[in-house]
């Protein structure tokens, strides 16, 4: 054996019934962020520490819907930034 012990069957159904009461907490309809990218920066001036935390992230629509021409009716402009 490798010199650990394997689960118990309390324990994995420990991990089981967290799995679940997370994925009932959980909204799906909710955007999906990650992290790319943590920056620290930290400084010391004698007793005291200034720390600078830069955190990077991408968020993803729950639901990403293609925008087709189909949905708008034909000869309607639906980008508001232009003039027709």
């Amino acid at each position: 054996m490798s010199g650990k012990e394997p689960k118990s069957i309390m324990r994995s159904l420990g991990e089981f019934v967290g799995h679940v009461a997370k994925g009932i907490r959980t909204d799906p309809s909710a955007p999906k962020t990650t992290e790319v990218r943590r920056e620290v920066e930290t400084e010391r001036h004698g007793d005291v520490v200034l720390r600078r935390t830069t955190i990077e992230e991408v968020e993803m629509p729950a639901d990403p819907r293609p925008k087709s021409d189909s949905d708008s009716p034909a000869g309607t402009n639906t980008d508001s930034r232009t003039e027709p």
